[in-house]
């Protein structure tokens, strides 16, 4: 098990935190914090950690409390360019740190209120013909990569950025019931992948993968890629203990798929080609029925916040749903700037097809998700999306190059009469 820093350079670390140096620790936060906005105005974590330590709260913290508050803000400290820079260590903490968290959520999710709460609705009925959301009836005459995925975390367990690694195979052993059922179930059917060594204790895993199915799998975007070099899960410690308590389920058609110890415990996803946008949705909201009905299965939820999830700015849906489509005329220089200008007023998110950070599409496919999480319906994403596409491609239409209208001839100069013949010579004299 990889061990956790928690020192700050020559600050003193929140494990040496006593009744006589806290105080110098909670201000060698707020330093590090003021340092760090000065150049990153746009870290969340450091704009409100500082009032929050200086809150009643945020005085009020035992050693125990700060211990767990700095490893949910140790990512934002570590990664200056973080936007948002925390994640939650347990599901309790959106409650136990909520005068910090409260501010980072509201502000990232765009609720100026600061009083709304999260309301969890699928019916889609009312979109598109009785819910039935037809792409080809908004222009498309080719099947669409449709894909729709949640974050999930269990009440009982930790959260990743907490979890050790006897904890990690304790949840992968526990989900193994729940995967047992879905493999017996002849909607699903399926296979178990599994990255852990072993389940500890010289215990197997029966459903142990070597490194070149591993590999297979990360090809074909069926198992997640090796989370340890990510520095922003890494300073969390979501990543720690890899490859333990890692791996996937896919069913018998593999269309569905869940993640397994991941960012969040649980993600949970349903993909296909095809027409009809409604039904990857009516399928993964049905596999998520059948999941939590599972003996053992219990979603953590918050009453304002929604299904609890590692980072902030998935709460709420948990939910990223997209769709690959085909955008040459918008990105026809080779990026994707002109269809993120297009799209960011839609609401909707551009990336490439390989995921955050990777290319578009040689042919001009990119991959299009509305960006709202939080205080936002299923139904309402489902509506976001379908709409959202549509606006996209008109716009597409707009860009395309303007065929030129044909160049008016020139009047062609008039021809002179032909010119008389020359005259006979004289006869030669006689």
């Amino acid at each position: 098990q990889k061990q956790k820093s928690n020192k700050m350079g020559g600050a003193v670390s929140v494990e040496e935190a006593t009744a006589e140096n806290k105080d110098k620790l909670l201000e060698s936060l707020k330093a590090k914090a003021t340092e760090i906005l000065a150049d990153y105005p746009g870290n969340r974590c450091c704009k409100y950690l500082i009032p929050y330590l200086d809150s009643d709260e945020g005085k009020a913290l035992s050693n125990e409390d700060l211990l767990t508050f700095y490893a949910c803000v140790r990512t934002g400290i570590d990664n200056p360019d973080s936007g948002l820079g925390c994640y939650a260590m347990t599901p309790d903490d959106y409650t136990k740190f909520g005068g910090f968290f409260n501010k980072v959520i509201r502000d990232y999710h765009g609720d100026e209120t600061g009083e709304a709460k999260h309301v969890t609705d699928w019916d889609a009925s009312g979109v598109g013909e009785a819910g039935v959301l037809d792409v080809r009836k908004i222009g498309f005459d080719q099947e669409l990569s449709m894909r729709v995925r949640v974050g999930r975390n269990l009440k009982a367990f930790n959260l990743p950025g907490k979890m050790d690694q006897a904890e990690r195979i304790k949840f992968e052993t526990t989900m193994l019931g729940a995967f047992e059922a879905l493999c017996n179930n002849p909607d699903y059917g399926g296979t178990v992948y599994s990255m852990s060594p072993d389940h500890g204790d010289g215990v197997d895993n029966p459903n142990k993968i070597d490194d070149a199915k591993y590999q297979e799998l990360v090809d074909a975007h069926v198992m997640f890629k090796d989370m340890d070099a990510d520095p922003f899960l890494k300073s969390a410690g979501i990543s720690s203990d890899w490859p333990y308590g890692r791996g996937c389920w896919q069913s018998a058609d593999g269309q569905c798929i869940i993640w397994f110890g991941e960012e969040d415990q649980l993600r949970i996803m349903c993909m296909k080609k095809g027409f009809l946008l409604n039904e990857v949705f009516d399928r993964l909201n049905t596999m998520l029925k059948v999941v939590e009905a599972i003996d053992g299965i219990e979603f953590a939820t918050s009453e304002d916040y929604g299904y609890i999830t590692s980072c902030p700015s998935n709460l709420g849906t948990g939910m990223r749903a997209s769709v690959h489509v085909k955008v040459p005329n918008l990105t026809s220089d080779g990026t994707d700037a002109k269809a993120k200008e297009v799209a960011s007023p839609l609401g909707l998110s551009v990336r490439g097809t390989g995921g955050e950070h990777t290319p578009i599409g040689a042919d001009g496919t990119v991959d299009i998700s509305p960006r709202a999480r939080l205080f936002i319906k299923e139904a309402e994403i489902i509506e976001a999306l379908y709409n959202g596409v549509k606006l996209l491609m008109e716009k597409e239409s707009e860009a395309a190059p303007k065929a030129e209208e044909p160049k008016a001839e020139e009047p062609k100069a008039e021809e002179a009469p032909p010119a008389d013949p020359p005259a006979a010579a004289d006869p030669p004299a006689a």
